[in-house]
């Protein structure tokens, strides 16, 4: 049963999941974990494609009015596309209730509006042609400026590029505000997920291995370490208290975020991380932590963007 949260737009239980397709291997991968989560969470699925006519055209010269027959081509592709994701959730979850959406322009603005009322937004990490071929613009573009949580699915490579379906939920905390929207996606997510929680927080992005030409790694004060520790501790207690059937195991380290949590991902079934970090600019859509996550992890991304 859905929980119905008048005062937040995503958990109401008209907020569906909504799933990028562009046509290619990593979206329809995209595609059946977004079908698979919908069954699960008793969601809605609303399937959104970008044709990016201006594009199609631009590359050979020539404007949109001028080129019909290659317009036509490409809002058959389009139409295929949207058609081919539409069989896959029939044929995967006949009962699910699908809706669909296509736009002539790449689908990035179209995914960031309706962000504001989904349940989750889901991407593929890779794409050969279309709305999401390039992590450096679409898909990075939706990922930092959506509302709510956006999934960017991730296959291992070292696992035949499968899914991870099992392992801990684990989630970087930094102590900021961005941070405690992830903190409570990730006991959601744990929740739902019947899965232990792993809580990793770095208190610095600083180096601790080298500095000014030493030989010798320098190491940080093993006081300050226990008084991360208990920030830590306080920042994880009310969720706990919240959700008390979740097992948490606290992780801390002096420094390097994004690679204790890439390591992490190697064993996590998601990986759950905010959208800005303690160090970001005010012009930074997204933390530098979560774009290496976005771009590296080894299992699917969670990208929780603050209300506020």
């Amino acid at each position: 049963m859905i929980e119905q949260h008048n005062d937040d737009p995503h958990r109401l239980a008209s907020a569906p999941v909504v799933v990028g397709v562009d046509g290619s291997e990593g979206s329809d991968v995209a595609l059946r974990w977004a079908i698979d989560l919908a069954v699960r969470r008793g969601r809605a699925l609303q399937i959104v494609h970008g044709m990016d006519l201006v594009s199609a055209t631009g590359a050979l010269g020539v404007s949109e009015v001028a080129a019909p027959p290659l317009v036509d081509s490409v809002r058959a592709h389009g139409r295929s596309v949207v058609a081919h994701a539409q069989a896959t959730a029939r044929e995967l979850a006949p009962t699910l209730r699908t809706s669909t959406v296509m736009t002539s322009d790449t689908g990035k603005q179209l995914l960031i509006d309706h962000s504001a009322n989904a349940y989750m937004v889901v991407l593929g990490a890779t794409g050969s042609a279309g709305t999401f071929a390039h992590l450096g613009t679409t898909l990075l573009s939706v990922v930092s400026r959506a509302a709510g949580v956006v999934a960017v699915v991730r296959p291992d490579p070292h696992a035949e590029n499968t899914i991870h379906d099992s392992g801990p939920v684990v989630v970087g905390v930094d102590g900021s505000l961005v941070s405690e929207a992830a903190i409570e996606a990730a006991f959601v997510e744990a929740a739902e997920r019947g899965a232990d929680l792993v809580a990793v927080h770095a208190w610095s992005d600083w180096d601790y291995g080298r500095f000014a030409g030493r030989s010798e790694p320098l190491l940080p004060d093993p006081t300050l370490e226990d008084a991360e520790r208990v920030i830590l501790a306080e920042r994880l207690a009310g969720w706990q208290e919240k959700y008390p059937q979740v097992r948490v195991l606290r992780k801390v380290y002096p420094a390097a975020p994004a690679v204790h949590l890439q390591e992490w991902s190697t064993q996590a079934q998601l990986l759950v991380v905010g959208s800005r970090g303690r160090g970001g600019v005010l012009g930074m859509l997204l933390g530098s932590t979560s774009n290496s996550l976005v771009q590296h992890a080894y299992c699917p991304v969670l990208v929780a963007h603050s209300a506020r």
